[in-house]
């Protein structure tokens, strides 16, 4: 059991290497979002106007959003990261669901690891970029850094718990592309990437804050910016990222029991 139990973290280790040798393609996308960061604030600005706030939104509060949301979106993706659909699809994960780890830990695991090669490459950079460029909103108290990054681990868990339900569904619908595809739309509008949702008429945000869309993002940028107290937004993420990798350890079970190898 605890050579069982040590495995993660060599798992996480191993993750950040990985991702850590495509350093040209990390710097490509880098260079994407920077620039979609640009046209983004110069969009959302122009909303602003000539107008002291938006939804509770000032001008350096726009800039912070947007420079966070491009930071975090190669943190905690949205779009990618189904390789264990393609696994599925092409009868692979027997081989994964045959090593003696829990296989919902291990890809966590991993997937901390790439996250963690993200906050060096797709994070920071972006906010030394937009802090050059704009005026920011920085924590204004020294606790608001520990509840950032508490709420970072959650978020990446949190995708990470959608995208396994969603390889998952690989088993029953042999071709998980198109839920994914479904997901990633949805999650791009929902998880407060596209504009903030408080952008949103009351009654479609008070909608949305019962799913775990907001938990993505939108309640990461809120608790940096300390927008309204971070408690209820850390819980929110909190129980949303135990639920969903609750349900994927349940999903699993029974995804064991549906799969069926060739020659016995």
């Amino acid at each position: 059991m605890r050579a069982l139990i040590g495995c993660y973290p060599h798992l996480a280790v191993a993750g950040f290497h990985r991702y850590s040798t495509y350093r040209s393609a990390a710097v490509a996308a880098l260079t994407t979002n920077t620039a979609f960061g640009l046209m983004r604030i110069a969009v959302l600005f122009s909303v602003l106007g000539s107008r002291q706030q938006v939804a509770g939104y000032d001008a350096a509060s726009i800039a912070s959003y947007v420079w966070l949301g491009q930071g975090l979106l190669g943190v905690v993706i949205l779009w990618g990261g189904h390789e264990l659909a393609d696994r599925v699809r092409s009868g692979d994960v027997a081989v994964d669901l045959a090593r003696p780890w829990n296989l919902q830990f291990a890809l966590l695991a991993e997937d901390y690891g790439r996250a963690g090669f993200a906050m060096l490459i797709r994070f920071v950079p972006p906010m030394l970029i937009g802090g050059m460029l704009f005026d920011l909103r920085w924590p204004q108290q020294e606790h608001t850094w520990a509840l950032f990054a508490l709420s970072i681990v959650l978020a990446v868990a949190m995708s990470f718990a959608i995208r396994f339900l969603l390889s998952l569904s690989a088993f029953w619908l042999l071709d998980a592309r198109g839920v994914t595809a479904m997901y990633g739309l949805l999650g791009g509008i929902f998880s407060g990437l596209t504009v903030p949702l408080a952008f949103f008429p009351d009654w479609a945000y008070d909608a949305l804050w019962w799913t775990p869309f907001p938990s993505l993002l939108q309640n990461t940028i809120d608790v940096f910016v300390e927008r309204g107290s971070p408690l209820p937004l850390l819980a929110h993420q909190a129980l949303w990222t135990v639920g969903l990798l609750v349900i994927g350890q349940l999903a699993l079970r029974a995804a064991e029991r549906k799969l069926v190898v060739q020659g016995g």
